[in-house]
């Protein structure tokens, strides 16, 4: 069953838990009227406090419903945020095998042998895909793009091969990676002066 399905089901089991309960108290309400009409020898203000502190039971325990309703969706949004973020630390520890990955495949690609190249692309292949279905995307930083502090590190400035990469990113030292809309590593970037 979907997370949707199951919280729409607590939803309206809640609703109709807190229907039945208003219905109780209001009942409880009528009750306490109706002996009121018929215990007239009983004096007024007895049944008015009574019905006073009937009210009061039944807000205060509106109020705690309320409260706990509030917990309920707090505590499950943050169940939600973790089940997302709980794998962030072990992809995060596969990326330097992933850096490393890509750097055998650049030197395997200079060797001739044909049969190694393909063993090693299927494996690399496998493993991006995997990581990439757990949320993992590369964060897509090109020579010339325009250096931004909130998502570049700068590790250095060049002096500008040409004019137009003044101020902006001349070459990529290492890749940035995103876990669903986190940063979990900021790409490492060289820029121009």
């Amino acid at each position: 069953m979907s997370d949707k399905k199951r919280e729409e089901e607590n939803i309206s089991e809640e609703e109709s838990l807190k229907d039945q309960v208003e219905d109780i108290l209001d009942e409880a309400i009528e009750e306490a009227g109706e002996q009121e009409n018929q215990g007239e020898d009983e004096p007024n203000s007895e049944k008015e406090q009574l019905k006073a502190g009937l009210e009061k039971e039944k807000d205060k325990f509106l109020r705690l419903f309320a409260e706990f309703e509030n917990y309920k969706r707090r505590t499950s949004k943050e169940r939600v945020e973790l089940f997302k973020t709980a794998s962030q630390d072990v992809i995060t520890s596969m990326l330097p095998v992933l850096d490393d990955f890509d750097r055998a495949l650049n030197e395997i690609t200079k060797a001739k042998d044909k049969n190694l190249l393909k063993g090693v692309e299927l494996i690399h292949n496998k493993f991006k895909e995997t990581l990439r279905s757990k949320g993992l995307e590369v964060m897509k930083v090109r020579e010339g793009d325009n250096f931004d502090p909130e998502i570049h590190e700068a590790i250095t400035q060049i002096p500008a091969p040409s004019d137009k990469l003044k101020g902006k990113i001349v070459d990529v030292v290492e890749k940035g990676y995103k876990l669903g809309e986190r940063i979990i590593r900021y790409p490492k970037v060289v820029t121009g002066r």
